[in-house]
């Protein structure tokens, strides 16, 4: 009786704790705010991308068929195939944001050159050849919802699509053109009436389409040897008159480790601005995150040896070289040695006004190399070194570099006796400063790339950190030249320090 008691007792502690977990508030790690200067440039933009997307795009065949009394002919079948938009124009169009729906879509006063093959049969001829449609008076309204799925991906779907041609002029090349034109005008009403039916339909598939391709879209993907990247969607879009905002997850995991930091994200708010395009706010978790799971993952051990030591440190710095041997006097060594570097805790990250500050608490070991080829721990010591980041955006990367601070050393008790901590603590500070930090910015010159749309390329940025966040401010400049893949993340590539300072590859 009492083993069900205590089993019952589990089960409704188990039952409260799944509550309040699904109760709790999920807040984003990155947000990305997308303003009205974006939805008129994108109505700029999109019209090269129209009119590429349309010259491929394969139009269904239409086809019917008219009785043309005058001739006194019953009936007459036509059909027109391949269809192609050869040129077009939406002089009158605009996006805009619906609070809480939306992006409504409309055009006005459109017009479209179609070429076409064209099929005709009568009980008295039949005949083919090629014809010219103009449409006219094109008007199309609609709304884009966006919303996510269960897993994070975005979605599309539109709605109160309206569509109409008001009118069409229809023109026969060939031999018989001046007949075939001569009874062009009663078909236009029936081409028009097929072609204002199809509109919708085509425009909703094609939505559809869209949505097949961002479902396929890998929201959880590998960053590197160490880590991988969660960028889902973690609520649908948040939509009101002056802007979109998207909250993304923003968190790293090590690669073997799918767990969630022991930290959880704190609610930040972008600031009211709308005088650029985009604005994307990575919060301190984001960073905290990739720091936690890159120490975890053994990214931050770093072993040199003597040989590495000489080829990186001394080109850093005049006098460097004489490090090597200052080191060697003070323990009176013959044979070779090395320098293991291993972080104790993740690197902590502050970002304050102004100022983004890596704090990183490790512990240096010198090996003596024995004549067995064994490593022998002759030293070993724990610092802290408090760095500040800098941040700059090239191309389509966010590029940080560090640069050493303060340097805080501490020896155990047995050590001091050998030493003193203040004369070490200068010659490591060096090595730091001048040789480890170095070899940290050429890994981070690879930057973070970040979140684009295809083909889209950032302009005019700006970089602010405020407390809890940075900001990044841009605008966009669509490039028909750039030869990016499609990526909804754009967050590929992205490799810190390894640990014996090489870079390896993304498998």
């Amino acid at each position: 009786m009492r083993t069900k008691a205590v089993q019952v007792l589990w089960g409704c502690f188990f039952l409260s704790d799944l509550y309040i977990s699904s109760a709790q508030t999920v807040y984003p790690g990155i947000k990305a705010r997308v303003t009205q200067r974006a939805l008129d440039y994108g109505v700029l933009a999109g019209r090269e991308m129209i009119e590429q997307m349309v010259k491929e795009k394969n139009i269904p065949d239409l086809e019917g068929s008219e009785s043309l009394e005058f001739l006194k002919v019953d009936y007459v079948n036509y059909n027109f195939s391949n269809i192609k938009i050869n040129a077009f124009s939406f002089p009158n169009t605009s996006l805009a944001f619906v609070p809480g729906v939306g992006i409504k879509a409309l055009t006005n006063h459109g017009t479209a050159n179609i070429s076409t093959d064209w099929e005709i049969k009568s009980p008295l001829f039949e005949d083919t050849g090629r014809a010219d449609l103009f449409l006219s008076g094109v008007y199309f309204t609609g709304i884009v919802v966006l919303a996510r799925n269960d897993f994070g991906h975005p979605i599309l779907k539109l709605q109160r699509c309206y569509a109409q041609v008001s009118h069409a002029h229809v023109s026969f090349s060939g031999e018989l053109s001046v007949l075939y034109n001569s009874f062009a005008e009663p078909m236009e009403k029936p081409i028009l009436k097929n072609l204002n039916e199809m509109l919708c339909p085509i425009i909703t598939s094609e939505v559809e389409a869209l949505n097949a391709n961002l479902s396929m879209l890998e929201v959880l993907t590998k960053i590197d040897n160490y880590t991988l990247l969660d960028y889902s969607l973690i609520s649908s879009p948040e939509i009101t008159e002056n802007y979109m905002e998207l909250n993304l997850k923003g968190v790293f995991y090590p690669l073997d480790k799918l767990t969630d930091p022991p930290f959880l994200p704190v609610p930040f708010a972008l600031p009211e601005r709308h005088d650029s395009m985009l604005y994307v706010g990575i919060s301190e978790f984001f960073f905290k995150s990739a720091s936690f799971a890159y120490f975890t993952s053994g990214a931050f051990n770093v072993t040199l040896s003597m040989k590495e030591i000489s080829s990186h440190l001394v080109q850093n710095s005049q006098g460097l070289g004489n490090v090597l041997s200052r080191i060697a006097e003070i323990y009176i060594l013959s044979q070779p040695f090395m320098v293991r570097v291993m972080a104790t805790e993740p690197p902590v990250i502050s970002l304050q006004p102004d100022n983004f500050t890596l704090d990183i608490p490790a512990s240096m070991v010198l090996l003596a190399q024995t004549e067995n080829s064994t490593a022998e721990a002759i030293v070993s010591m724990d610092f802290v070194a408090s760095t500040s980041v800098g941040l700059v955006i090239l191309g389509q990367r966010l590029v940080c570099s560090l640069s050493l601070n303060r340097f805080r050393l501490s020896l155990p008790e047995s050590n001091r006796s050998n030493i003193e901590v203040l004369r070490f603590e200068n010659i490591l500070s060096s090595i730091l400063h001048f040789g480890i930090l170095p070899l940290a910015n050429a890994k981070l010159q690879q930057g973070i790339p970040l979140p684009n749309p295809h083909k889209i390329s950032f302009v005019n940025s700006d970089i602010e950190v405020f407390e809890g966040f940075l900001l990044i401010s841009t605008d966009l400049k669509y490039e028909t030249s750039l030869k990016q893949q499609l990526s909804f993340h754009g967050w590929e590539g992205l490799n810190l320090v390894s640990g014996q300072w090489r870079g390896k590859p993304v498998a």
